[in-house]
């Protein structure tokens, strides 16, 4: 039987999503509706093979593994611990990380 993994998103994670919903909506409301729609799918994946989510390469200078999921041009950051998946960040891919 699989595992089913617990997810939850962090405040900060949360707070990222509200801003980049409010860059988008300023063009244009519908696709940044359809932007949180892409990213609760992407999330609900996560309760099943969280760790096919290849592993983002600023884990080495962190010093904590961390992985990711890429949706257009940003990137749902996320930690694994036992059987719980915390959704970190959603930051632009062109950013490095930086908890």
């Amino acid at each position: 039987m699989r595992t089913k993994y617990k997810v939850l998103i962090t405040q900060h994670a949360e707070e990222d999503i509200e801003n980049i919903w409010q860059y988008i909506a300023s063009d244009s409301v519908d696709r940044a509706n359809e932007f949180i729609i892409q990213i609760e799918e992407k999330l609900h994946t996560l309760h099943h093979f969280p760790r096919r989510c290849p592993i983002i390469s600023e884990s080495g200078l962190l010093g904590v593994e961390y992985r990711h999921i890429v949706i257009g041009n940003y990137r749902i950051i996320l930690r694994i611990e036992r059987e719980t998946v915390f959704v970190m960040r959603v930051v632009h891919s062109a950013r490095l990380l930086g908890l």
